[in-house]
């Protein structure tokens, strides 16, 4: 049995996201002492057929917490939003484990090593959503008297998933940490931790989300350690990255360009590119030129 294992979710929409994500990964040599397994939240039986040549082990997602019918009819995909907290359950065995989002692609396997070691000596290893090429984190309400009312998504979420005041303060000002991809080992206290404020997040505000914030608040207010990696290896910012000619690569807009590692198409904005694997960007080079390029993974 392998050591450290890759683990994605999907349901048939996100099926061909899947593939590429998963074939993204096994084109590097290193893929070969890493298992993948995936969480089937809705795939068709051949999309399944086809996965299982391609990986380690399929497991059926299930509602680990509780969720009320009303949420979640009809929406199988959200069960993304629990059972991620609970996959040392599902693909028991493995030392570390690697979460990537299906809308994600591996560029690079630097990411792979850093959320390896990163999550070493029970840390979390994840990326934040606070870098130099993002912009502001926070939105300000200016009122008057020069006196501004700050807006914050770790505050705003706290609050609406029935977290105390005290605790919505405590994370309103961090960066806010992106569950898309993260490591942790099997025995780390963070998974227990976790799943509690995932099971009060859930019983009080919406589920998509709602696995995000609790981890934000198991790291930020019941203080469990964390490793924050470079942007690079969680890069959603689409439309800022750059192309370098001479690597061939995608890259961070600011110097020294670092190579980014993963690309992921999250949020609304990237809506398109999600739905259309060929849909056509406009990217920057390094050299100053306007290119059209194609975003998704190709093998």
């Amino acid at each position: 049995m392998k050591k450290n294992v890759i683990i994605s979710l999907a349901d048939s929409n996100y099926f061909l996201l899947l593939d590429e994500l998963i074939e993204s990964i096994k084109r590097f040599k290193e893929s070969e002492e890493i298992a993948i397994c995936i969480l089937d939240a809705g795939l068709e039986k051949k999309q399944k057929e086809i996965l299982k040549k391609k990986v380690d082990s399929i497991k059926s997602a299930d509602w680990d917490i509780k969720v009320p019918e009303s949420k979640v009819k009809g929406k199988e995909w959200l069960k993304s939003q629990v059972s991620r907290a609970f996959l040392p359950k599902y693909f028991p065995g493995y030392e570390k484990y690697i979460w990537i989002d299906a809308d994600a692609w591996v560029n690079s396997w630097y990411p792979i090593e850093l959320l390896l070691k990163g999550c070493e000596n029970n840390k979390l290893s994840i990326v934040s959503s606070a870098d130099r090429a993002y912009g502001r984190v926070l939105r300000a309400e200016w009122v008057f008297g020069g006196f501004a009312r700050i807006k914050s998504q770790n505050y705003k979420h706290a609050k609406s998933s029935g977290f105390s005041e005290t605790i919505a303060r405590q994370v309103a000002l961090k960066p806010h940490l992106n569950i898309g991809v993260f490591a942790l080992q099997t025995n780390s206290p963070h998974w227990e931790i976790w799943q509690k404020n995932l099971k009060k997040a859930l019983s009080s505000g919406k589920v998509w989300g709602s696995e995000q914030i609790a981890m934000n608040i198991t790291i930020y207010s019941d203080g469990l350690d964390v490793e924050i990696l470079p942007a690079y290896c969680n890069w959603t910012l689409i439309e800022a990255l750059k192309f370098d000619k001479i690597r061939n690569t995608l890259v961070e807009p600011y110097l020294p360009n670092h190579e980014i590692g993963i690309v992921h198409f999250a949020g609304k904005n990237n809506d398109q590119i999600r739905n259309d694997k060929n849909f056509v960007s406009k990217i920057e080079t390094l050299d100053g030129d306007i290119i059209d390029k194609k975003l998704r993974f190709s093998s």
